[in-house]
């Protein structure tokens, strides 16, 4: 695995536990030397893992649109910083550019993020893994609605074990290094009469 996309905050939260493992997954990152694909802010936990990974030695590309350059401030100091024009596009160059994808704890975007790629792996549009970093167990109730909809047969079994959760940046990256992707499920149209 040579690059991961890290979905989180731009904000640091309530908590300093959250800015803790920021910093903790962006030491772990350049000490594997995988390249950290994100946001491209200075603020928040964005700001907080990149700097992390930057202070190790590692290499950081940021994606960001131009509407927001001024809204969260674009960072500086990082190896590469791709300008893009939607967040769109933001998103499809992240999935482009990583292997993989890690949510820290964040607000309605980072969850935006983190589903629209958990379901372009459902739908068998990448083969990459995708975890939720449960920081202070900040993610639990998705878990439990994941379980939910698995209980209802709203998900399939083998999609709900795509869901990768740890409490570390190490046991989420050893996670990765194990992951293979279920089989694409295929949809028979039953014939109208």
């Amino acid at each position: 695995m040579k690059s991961i996309a890290v979905f989180c905050g731009s904000k640091e939260g309530k908590s300093a536990i959250y800015k803790e493992a920021a910093i903790e997954l962006g030491h772990e990152l350049a000490r594997r030397e995988i390249t950290l694909i994100y946001g491209g802010a200075i603020t928040g936990l964005m700001g907080e893992v990149a700097d992390a990974v930057l202070e190790k030695g590692g290499r950081v590309i940021g994606v960001l649109p131009h509407f927001l350059q001024t809204r969260e401030i674009a960072h500086k100091g990082l190896t590469e910083l791709i300008m893009v024009d939607s967040m769109h596009e933001r998103k499809a160059k992240m999935a482009e550019l990583a292997d993989g994808f890690i949510s820290l704890p964040g607000g309605p975007g980072t969850l935006e993020e983190y589903f629209e790629i958990f379901t372009w792996g459902q739908l068998g549009l990448h083969q990459k893994p995708c975890g939720l970093l449960n920081v202070n167990q900040y993610f639990d109730p998705i878990v439990s609605m994941f379980n939910v909809m698995d209980r209802e047969c709203f998900m399939q079994p083998n999609v709900r074990d795509m869901v990768l959760i740890d409490q570390t940046p190490e046991g989420m990256l050893n996670q990765f290094s194990m992951y293979s992707a279920p089989p694409v499920r295929t949809y028979l149209t039953a014939k109208r009469t």
